[in-house]
Order: structure tokens, then C-alpha cells, then sequence
């Protein structure tokens, strides 16, 4: 399992990956209620929970996460493992 360090780095490249789709962000912030100001302090403290949250957003539909797994250079394996790591 990844360090949470790890992990935190790996989910901030996550969140970085699912901004650049429209679509996919788009239904992001429509799931999670968040704003774009909201989402971006809370990035930028490294807060787990959103980090977590982002990834589990990925789980939730396996194209997403293969597709974001793909453009973050690892695979979708570990994204949840990194989801694992920030929760607990």
C-alpha cells in the first residue's frame, strides 16, 4: 500500500487528470455539491477526504478510472490502492 504521501500525490494527479474532461468534472462537482473555489482550497491543503473522495469518484465507473489510471502513468489497481491509503 502506498505512503499517504504517496498516495495524496497520486490522488492530486488523479484529481489534475479528471479536470481536463469537461464531461467528467462536470459530473465531479454535480456528485460532490463542491464549487470550484471549495475544490480548489481543499486540493491545495492536500485535504484526504477530498483526495479520497476523488478517487472513489473514479471506482464509481471504470471507464473513468481506466481512462484516468491511463493518464496518470499507473494502473487503476493503484488508484484504489491509493484511495485505501488516504482512508485509512
Amino acid at each position: 500500500m502506498p505512503t499517504t504521501n504517496d498516495a495524496a500525490a497520486l490522488a492530486l494527479a488523479a484529481l489534475a487528470a479528471t479536470l481536463t474532461d469537461e464531461r467528467r468534472a462536470r459530473r465531479f462537482l454535480d456528485l460532490t455539491g463542491l464549487e470550484v473555489d471549495e475544490l480548489r482550497d481543499r486540493a491545495v491543503s492536500g485535504d484526504a477526504s477530498l483526495l479520497a473522495a476523488v478517487l472513489a469518484f473514479l471506482e464509481s465507473h471504470e471507464p473513468d478510472l481506466v481512462a484516468v489510471a491511463q493518464a496518470v502513468g499507473v494502473t487503476p489497481a493503484a488508484l484504489v490502492a491509493a484511495r485505501a491509503g488516504l482512508e485509512g
